[in-house]
């Protein structure tokens, strides 16, 4: 029985996660299942590995297809580009929402606070070649967007293969994958960073809402769960990215990675690993 804190607790989980996702961009969806477990404390669930995966994939499939709407009207979406990694990717989700599904929810939650770990850490040596708002960001910026190629076969196929990786493990860990998908159009085909990242939240809608929906059929989802995430995660997109265009973003990177990689650590002390 979910009682009337916990649901509130859902809300201020997707105003965290909203906000850390408008101020650092991909990765921050990652922290919504340890929010659902021992925030929202619903960990005393049957089955609440899977269910936190299967609420908050669906969660964040949703804000990503809210989120992109804004991207849609500025022309930063290369809907072809997207059509193929999020189709092709598709099938991807649903092989690992299947794979997730059948894996034993304790071994699922050590494999992703591993994944955890090595995210944090990537994001905390990651560094950003061009900071917002330096006079050189926008000539780059356009420049790039010349560079963005048509589909050919063998585009077409390298988008394909790289979406049908990263929906596996979109769908396997419940996770939006936007930190993965946006170098992946860069790499497969050729995007500029602004567009990328504008496509990339069609395949974190799509593949998060396919793998909540399998998780569904599955009985492994709260639907008012994930409803009140979106709804916190929407209020929190906005604080964060009004925030972000002051904010020293390197800095936050780096925290940011830092306590991903805390809260990585502190799931395998609860799952009694460490």
């Amino acid at each position: 029985m979910i009682t009337l804190i916990q649901y509130i607790l859902a809300v201020v989980s997707g105003v965290l996660v909203g906000f850390s996702l408008g101020l650092i961009g991909g990765g921050g969806s990652i922290l919504a299942v340890p929010l659902f477990l021992y925030f929202v404390g619903l960990d005393s669930l049957p089955d609440a590995a899977h269910v936190a995966i299967g609420s908050t994939a669906l969660a964040v499939g949703l804000n990503a297809y809210i989120n992109s709407y804004m991207h849609l009207k500025k022309h930063n979406v290369s809907a072809r580009v997207g059509s193929v990694f999020a189709g092709v990717g598709l099938i991807g989700s649903l092989l690992g929402a299947y794979l997730g599904h059948i894996t034993p929810g304790t071994s699922l939650l050590i494999y992703f606070s591993i994944a955890m770990i090595v995210l944090g850490v990537y994001m905390a040596v990651r560094r950003e070649s061009t900071k917002p708002g330096t006079s050189d960001e926008v000539p780059r910026l356009m420049e790039s967007l010349k560079k963005c190629p048509k589909l050919t076969p063998s585009t077409i196929a390298k988008v394909g293969g790289a979406g049908f990786v990263v929906g596996l493990i979109s769908g396997y860990f419940g996770i939006g994958g936007g930190f993965l998908i946006v170098p992946s159009l860069m790499f497969s085909a050729g995007l500029c960073i602004t567009r990328a990242i504008g496509t990339s939240l069609l395949s974190v809608g799509t593949f998060g809402v396919a793998s909540g929906a399998e998780y569904a059929a599955y009985g492994d989802v709260l639907i008012l769960v994930s409803l009140l995430y979106v709804v916190g995660g929407a209020l929190g997109g906005y604080a964060g990215t009004s925030l972000a265009v002051k904010a020293p973003r390197n800095i936050l990177r780096v925290a940011y990675g830092a306590i991903i990689v805390l809260v990585g650590i502190y799931m395998l002390f609860k799952l009694g690993v460490l």
